[in-house]
């Protein structure tokens, strides 16, 4: 994330320190508020939290730690990304009350089913150490998805889920998906960020009471994000970097946002959004640099 720095010069090395030991003396210290958005239900999701895809092992539990010190209480993780139990190490060190966080989990391709669905989701739950998940998704549109949905409306009708929804899916496959079930999807997370708006699909996701979220919220950097001269310029209107001006971007528009970072700084950074607000021509340059395409064509 070459170029990223261009406001917050200090405290990366105390920074460091806190999150390899005194997550749980940091959790006195004083936290950014974080809005939430309904989900229905009574649910209420952080407007902003912490991803975890590509962290493992030790650096996983304490990035995870520390982002809990740090403010954040929505922790994003999956099956696939290998690290759940790291992900369950973090919060059971930070020493935080259960209740207070928001945890995410994934059912992979290869549990989409009935009754592979109800075992991917205990072991889910037992890498983790927790006794239900907030939110739990389809991570693709593969599989037996009307037996995975079925099977995750049962769990969240008993209690053990507060929310499911689905990841990385159309508007074709949501109604398709729909047609069958009882329970609507609370939440469909997705590839967006500025290169790759998806505008209608935010707009029809809204008009079916579905919340977007984004998986990449800065596009892992790629096109040149964090030095893109649009994103630097309103960044320095308002005192911000290119990244934190991205996050608002997406806070304005109603997408909740999972950035991920191994590095101290950069996580408090990213929770400093809520303290400025993008005028309608800072969203309208934004909207400009909307290439229309996914910037992860391997993943698609």
């Amino acid at each position: 994330m070459l170029g990223r720095r261009t406001v917050l010069a200090g405290g990366a090395a105390a920074a460091t320190v806190l999150a390899f030991g005194g997550a749980r003396r940091a959790l006195a210290a004083e936290a950014p508020a974080i809005p939430t958005v309904p989900l229905g239900g009574g649910v209420a999701m952080p407007a902003l939290g912490f991803g975890t895809y590509g962290l493992r092992g030790d650096v996983c539990r304490h990035s995870v730690a520390d982002a809990i010190a740090a403010g954040y209480r929505l922790i994003d993780t999956a099956k696939v990304y290998v690290n759940e139990e790291e992900v369950g190490a973090g919060i059971r060190d930070s020493g935080i009350d259960r209740k207070s966080l928001f945890v995410t989990s994934k059912i992979w391709v290869d549990d989409a089913g009935y009754e592979s669905g109800k075992r991917a989701f205990q072991t889910t739950l037992d890498k983790l150490g927790l006794d239900y998940l907030d939110l739990y998704l389809i991570h693709r549109p593969r599989g037996d998805l009307a037996g995975a949905w079925r099977a995750m409306e049962e769990l969240h009708k008993a209690g053990r889920i507060r929310a499911i929804g689905v990841s990385n899916f159309d508007d074709a496959q949501l109604a398709g998906l729909m047609a069958h079930a009882t329970v609507k999807p609370a939440v469909n997370q997705v590839e967006t960020h500025p290169f790759f708006q998806e505008t209608t699909a935010l707009g029809s996701l809204a008009a079916a009471g579905i919340v977007m979220e984004a998986w990449a919220p800065f596009a892992e950097g790629r096109n040149g994000l964090f030095t893109n001269p649009t994103l630097q310029a309103i960044g320095r209107a308002h005192g911000k970097t290119a990244a934190q001006v991205v996050l608002r971007w997406h806070h304005q528009r109603g997408v909740i946002a999972i950035p991920r970072s191994s590095n101290p700084a950069h996580r408090r950074e990213n929770l400093a959004i809520f303290d400025f607000q993008l005028d309608a021509d800072e969203m309208g340059q934004i909207a400009k640099l909307d290439l229309s395409r996914s910037q992860f064509p391997e993943w698609t």
